[in-house]
């Protein structure tokens, strides 16, 4: 398969294959993250928000059945590489959950809805990716880098599952496979939630597609000619590293990124052409324009800053048990709490 079509296009192949997953799970089965907090937070519903909790869960157990196989090496995953700090996972999130409450959607479910003919989303995408490779290696990037130093980590790996090892002296996939499968059963406790198959099946297929990054990206390192690093699917520089390829793609090689963010949206345009929902959509008032791109931006800087968007770090992340990805996540629920909170309920409080 290398050989045939060369590692930049077996990489995107591969990206391309968990993009249209997880693009069918948006569309057939409403995956969120803004929606799963919005009906937490204010439609009395916490079934979408389960929904993401079991998608992480099937990720954790596929990502550590494959390392207790043998057939990947956690060590080498990009999240656990890179020596964990608070400030920029805390500050970045933050800032990408506010944004994405202004965009009323991230990276990732832009992507989904720009495959349904949203003409919104695609200001969304555009403006994020831009953002992002401005804040990661154009003008921005000299500030990010004094204020938000990245360091290597020359230690054990920055993982829950790794010091835990580390402390009773267990193993580490045993570890991972056995909180994946806590994780799992925690969601699945609700009977309201276990009745929507619905949510459980594509929740589920959610983290078997962050699974597939994982597995598709270790097999090119163990099998292919050049470097690969280990990565999974994440929806904020890999949009900005699209759009350069569609400008420079006759210099630039493909990757397993750009396959991923073209994969969303193959998925949510053939979904959304076989339900007969693909319609142009497009933005009458100029205000929510101008709140959607500014959400965008923030959501692009956010995400660069901490190393990953709802899917990145929220998903992949968290699916290696990387220190990163509950802080991030957390920080990102915050920022979309009180995005929302502004644009719902406004912060004055009503007369009495």
């Amino acid at each position: 398969m290398i050989e045939l079509w060369g590692q930049p296009l077996t990489a995107a192949l591969l990206g391309g294959l968990g993009g249209v997953l997880l693009g069918l799970a948006a569309r057939l089965g409403r995956f969120c993250t803004l929606g799963a907090i919005e009906d937490m937070l204010y439609g009395g519903s916490g079934d979408r928000m389960r929904m993401w909790g079991l998608a992480i869960g099937v990720a954790m157990l596929g990502s550590f059945t494959l390392a207790s196989l043998g057939l990947i090496n956690l060590d080498r995953a990009f999240h656990l590489t890179i020596a964990f700090s608070w400030a920029p996972a805390v500050f970045g999130g933050l800032i990408f959950g506010y944004g994405m409450a202004l965009a009323g959607t991230c990276g990732f479910g832009a992507l989904a809805r720009l495959g349904g003919g949203d003409l919104r989303a695609f200001v969304i995408v555009l403006v994020m990716g831009l953002a992002a490779f401005t804040v990661l290696s154009g003008p921005l990037a000299p500030a990010r880098a004094l204020l938000f130093p990245r360091q290597m980590n020359a230690g054990p790996p920055d993982g829950i599952a790794h010091a835990v090892a580390a402390l009773t002296g267990g193993s580490v996939a045993l570890i991972g496979i056995l909180l994946g499968l806590a994780v799992c059963l925690l969601m699945l406790g609700a009977r309201s939630f276990r009745r929507d198959l619905r949510k459980v099946v594509w929740g589920a297929v959610a983290g078997l597609a962050i699974t597939s990054g994982w597995a598709g990206t270790a097999w090119l390192a163990q099998t292919g000619f050049g470097a690969q690093t280990l990565m999974s699917h994440s929806y904020a520089a890999p949009v900005g590293e699209t759009l350069i390829y569609a400008m420079q793609g006759s210099v630039r090689p493909l990757s397993f990124g750009i396959g991923s963010v073209a994969g969303v949206w193959v998925g949510a345009f053939l979904c959304s052409l076989w339900q007969g929902h693909f319609r142009w959509e497009a933005c009458e008032d100029p205000r929510e324009l101008r709140r959607q791109i500014f959400g965008a931006g923030l959501m692009g800087a956010g995400a660069v800053i901490a190393m990953g968007c709802t899917i990145g770090q929220g998903i992949s992340a968290i699916s290696v048990l990387a220190f990163s990805g509950p802080v991030t996540l957390a920080a990102i629920f915050a920022g979309a709490a009180l995005g929302l909170r502004q644009l719902i309920v406004g912060f004055r409080r009503s007369a009495v």
